[in-house]
């Protein structure tokens, strides 16, 4: 019954949970019995991830690390993928009213294929690429000969990943981040001509996509400027540079593309919408450490592996609910 409860209040909003687990099994059941369980076994998650324990789960088959064909095409070699990206959670501030936006990162581990997947989420990165690892070590990611990171490039992500990882650790930008920050500049180029921005766009992106980051960077330079609003547009390209110039060792996409790897982080962000899809609700305002918890057991159960149920075999719990 403790499962039951924890995992409807791990998938919906409290008070639906009430009454889902009611009519699933016709016992009356509070909104803040499924709160308090939720609460406590995310707690206990939390704990364990934080004391450096990694949740073992079942044996399982053994990932898949070798490429998947694309049109045809076979590669050879072995890969796998870890992502990290964040999104804003709505928390109580510790005075006043209001609203308090703090950012939540959602981690994960996959194989080539995208058939097995393990998520993590914690407000500190630099904990879910520490239980990231161990994850990684648990599910032999040391066995594909690269380990590629997806990521948008967000500050310090480089950093951490590589402390917890290796100095072997391959960044790729998410193409789609530098391609959006080309649309954003053609328009401000051509503001007065939607066809002609969108023209430029497209001849920048062909640019990154069949010459790399270094190819662009070198384009980019050669770029002439009206000379209505010079200066705006002259500073506008000076940051656009900048961008590329600090991600350049991450966009070498012709490279990427002949080994087969994936550019994108779709998996990522998709993994952050199934985290803020239950932390986010409308109207939600959470504690913080609530909402850690139960995106933590949000993300358990969505990386399958067998781990929710491990994690519930493991713990030998003790009773939760009130006599």
């Amino acid at each position: 019954m403790q499962p039951l409860l924890a995992l409807a209040g791990t998938l919906c909003p409290f008070g639906q949970a009430e009454d889902l687990v009611q009519r699933l099994t016709g016992l009356p059941v509070s909104d803040s019995t499924c709160r308090r369980l939720t609460e406590s076994a995310g707690q206990v998650l939390t704990a364990q991830y934080q004391q450096h324990q990694a949740v073992v789960g079942p044996p399982v088959p053994a990932w898949d690390f070798s490429l998947p064909p694309q049109e045809g095409q076979h590669f050879p070699g072995t890969v796998a993928y870890l992502g990290l990206d964040a999104f804003a959670v709505p928390t109580r501030p510790a005075q006043g009213g209001g609203i308090d936006w703090r950012m939540l990162y959602g981690g994960l581990l996959y194989d080539p294929r995208k058939e097995h997947t393990i998520y993590v989420s914690d407000y500190d990165f630099e904990r879910v690429a520490a239980v990231l690892r161990r994850y990684a070590i648990q599910y032999e990611l040391g066995q594909a000969e690269t380990l590629v990171a997806l990521t948008d490039g967000g500050h310090g992500l480089e950093r951490v990943l590589r402390q917890a990882f290796s100095e072997n650790l391959v960044f790729v930008l998410d193409y789609y981040h530098p391609a959006e920050r080309l649309h954003t500049f053609g328009g401000l180029l051509h503001n007065q001509d939607p066809g002609a921005a969108t023209a430029w766009a497209a001849q920048a992106k062909r640019v990154l996509w069949e010459e790399g980051g270094g190819g662009l960077l070198a384009w980019l330079r050669g770029v002439s400027l009206p000379r209505r609003g010079a200066a705006a547009l002259r500073e506008e390209l000076r940051v656009l540079v900048g961008y590329v110039e600090a991600n350049v060792h991450r966009m070498a996409y012709p490279e990427y593309r002949a080994r087969g790897w994936d550019v994108g982080s779709g998996p990522t962000e998709a993994g952050c919408k199934v985290l803020g899809g239950r932390v986010k609700g409308t109207g939600m305002r959470w504690c913080v450490a609530a909402s850690e918890q139960v995106a933590a057991l949000r993300a358990l159960y969505a990386s399958g592996e067998g781990l929710w149920d491990a994690f519930w075999e493991q713990r030998r719990w003790k009773p939760y609910l009130t006599k």
